[in-house]
């Protein structure tokens, strides 16, 4: 049976930037067409998004009729120069059989390469190859090589299914402590399959002491996200009173939920609970699963198979200042966010927010994962003048999901109205670039892009024209400061760099630490 891969992340997300109102319809279709020239004339990341706008079509606002063929001979193009993510989507058609005919040993080839490139969804897909035997021959051993890969990277599904293998001694001795360690490493981010098997575990003392109360958890995590596995041995503890008082009305409710999604268990479960049951019971019973509705977890998954919202509400940068996943962004980017996800090299991750600073407009966050973070330097060594740069993600529906430069210098060392709390600088910046880290050229950060004169500070002055490319950033000085009242992540942060480096390396280094913000 061909197994219909999920989408990479990119391609949902460029779908939904490029649903633009009418009056962008223009300097849309100017995007397209310039996406097209720079593709034609060996861009590699424009040879990427023209495979994807082809890929979309018209149903993601392009101005091409979706072509598979075409959006292979661009994805081709891209990969053949080392992309990642157009290996990805090129091993995605070749599977699914887009655009070509399909070659499940082609497609292996180049989740192969992507995988290579540390990316951490093709990691994960490739490790499923082994583990199923398509396009390549089935090896425990390799595919637990690969899930582990993107376990470390973060990849909340390649956790739990490593928390499997170890359960099952599948690829490697069975190892129950080790099974429930990848299991938390999911739960940590939502996975609701994870914390059904980890609620397993707990009943039955495999790799933790036996425990029905903390069983009674999990499984109730895991259930109200409409996990059926969840919900029936939920239902099983409450027919036992195991955990929780006997209760054969609730235990019928929730073998209810699970047998609508098919569970054959469930399903016999649920009728003799319904012989212990009055007619009013019963009733009841199926009025509560009617009305049912899962709640995913408010950590999420980082997998692309998560239910999360398609459609952020807001976007900004942030970058990472610990290689253990802090990362620091403005307080206004996550203001009120329900979820946060972030678009790293790694995939589409989420992220919680640890702690924000309203006044001064910073907010820490925390991601699972290892990253590339930027040291930080105390603002009191910034000099007018002096030359800043930052590395961000502005205005993603009209200019695109890549990474973006912008230099300029230190316009004063106060902002609007002489706050003390800002740099002014002539860093050309848009709305995206918020929560941005500001570097010198030591590559060190020296202030958080926060705001620009016309839209989030112009009120306060009363010009009737505003200057043009006026910005401002918070100093680094406030930053550090606020992380002082968090000292397990002060403490992990990098020594500024004292030697000169050459411009494109700072550069790298930005963006190495830089990810896109969506706030839903």
């Amino acid at each position: 049976m061909k197994t219909k891969w999920v989408t990479c992340v990119f391609l949902v997300l460029v779908a939904a930037a490029l649903r633009l109102p009418a009056q962008q319809s223009d300097a849309a279709r100017k995007l397209f067409e310039e996406t097209k020239t720079k593709a034609e004339n060996g861009d590699v990341n424009a040879q990427r998004d023209l495979g994807l706008e082809y890929e979309v079509g018209k149903a993601g606002g392009n101005y091409v009729a979706q072509d598979f063929a075409e959006a292979m001979k661009w994805y081709r193009k891209s990969a053949d120069q080392g992309s990642a993510i157009a290996q990805l989507m090129l091993a995605q058609m070749y599977a699914n059989g887009e655009g070509v005919d399909t070659n499940l040993d082609e497609s292996a080839k180049w989740y192969r390469k992507a995988a290579d490139q540390n990316f951490a969804t093709a990691q994960f897909i490739l490790g499923t190859c082994y583990s199923l035997g398509n396009g390549v021959v089935k090896d425990d051993v390799e595919a637990l090589k690969w899930y582990r890969k993107a376990a470390e990277l973060g990849y909340a599904d390649a956790q739990f299914n490593l928390g499997i293998y170890y359960f099952r001694g599948q690829g490697v001795a069975q190892n129950y402590v080790e099974a429930v360690k990848w299991y938390r490493k999911a739960v940590d981010q939502g996975h609701a399959n994870a914390e059904a098997n980890l609620g397993v575990c707990y009943e039955h003392g495999q790799g933790v002491t036996q425990d029905y109360a903390e069983a009674m958890k999990w499984y109730c995590r895991a259930a109200v996200q409409g996990n059926d596995k969840g919900q029936c041995n939920l239902g099983i503890l409450y027919a036992k009173g195991e955990g929780v008082t006997q209760n054969y009305l609730e235990a019928y409710y929730w073998f209810t939920l699970a047998a609508a999604q098919g569970n054959i268990l469930a399903a016999s479960h649920r009728d003799v609970m319904a012989s212990h049951l009055s007619q009013e019971e019963i009733s009841e019973g199926q009025r509560r699963a009617a009305s049912f509705v899962p709640r995913q977890e408010t950590t999420g998954s980082n997998s692309e198979n998560s239910t999360s919202p398609s459609n952020p509400t807001f976007t900004g940068t942030g970058f990472f200042i610990t290689d253990d996943g802090y990362l620091i962004s403005n307080y206004h980017v996550v203001k009120g966010a329900a979820k946060v996800r972030l678009l790293t090299g790694a995939g589409l991750i989420d992220a919680s927010v640890v702690k924000v600073d309203a006044a001064n407009d910073l907010a820490l966050l925390k991601a699972v994962g290892r990253f590339a973070p930027l040291p930080i330097a105390a603002s009191r060594t910034v000099k007018l003048g002096g030359t800043v740069a930052t590395v961000g993600f502005p205005d993603i529906g009209l200019q695109g999901f890549a990474p973006k430069l912008a230099k300029g210098e230190i316009a004063s060392l106060a902002g609007a109205g002489d706050d003390p709390r800002y740099f002014q600088i002539s860093v050309p910046v848009q709305h995206g670039n918020s929560g941005g880290a500001l570097v010198d050229v030591h590559g060190n950060v020296v202030g958080i892009v926060a705001a620009r004169l016309g839209v989030e500070i112009g009120k306060a002055v009363t010009s009737d024209e505003l200057p043009e490319n006026v910005n401002y950033a918070v100093k680094s000085s406030l930053l550090l400061s606020f992380l002082e009242s968090v000292p397990d992540v002060s403490a992990k942060l990098k020594d500024p760099n004292t030697k000169d480096e050459a411009f494109e390396d700072v550069v790298k280094s930005a963006q190495d630490a830089a990810v896109l913000v969506l706030v839903y």
